[in-house]
């Protein structure tokens, strides 16, 4: 069973704050909160987002694993959303050209746990996975 849940919080890097904040505000509608020159809040899904400026490095960088013969982007972040506002989702996504990482598709049809996904990457090379259970009590089920 889902129990209620506090919000997280979380704070990622992004290299071009302008860029990274058109993103998050125009295509995936996230409403913003405060901000400085430096650092932007948003709403993501009831929970708090904050992209912060840093300068790139070339240290830094994702990692692929391999998953259902697909590669994975590691790490990367993302949330739980209800089976139809996650169909909503990747259409306005689809329709807004985002160019997926993995395309949207349902794992496990028909067996327990089955789930939609989706990643792609924002404009400052941070990975984003967008998901969905059919049923929201499998979640954690082994």
């Amino acid at each position: 069973m889902i129990n209620a849940i506090s919000p997280f919080h979380l704070a990622i890097p992004v290299d071009d704050l302008e860029k990274a904040r058109s993103f998050y505000n125009e295509i995936l509608e996230l409403k913003e909160g405060r901000s400085s020159d430096h650092w932007v809040d948003f709403n993501f899904f009831g929970h708090q987002l904050v992209i912060h400026f840093k300068s790139k490095s070339n240290s830094e960088g994702i990692h692929i694993n391999p998953v259902d013969g697909k590669d994975v982007p590691v790490p990367h972040f993302g949330v739980i959303l209800e089976w139809e506002v996650w169909q909503d989702l990747a259409k306005k996504l689809s329709e807004k050209k985002i160019e997926f990482v993995i395309e949207p598709y349902i794992r496990f049809k028909g067996e327990v746990g089955e789930q939609a996904t989706m990643f792609f990457y924002d404009p400052c090379g941070n990975a984003l996975e967008f998901k969905s259970f059919k049923d929201m009590t499998e979640i954690f089920r082994k």
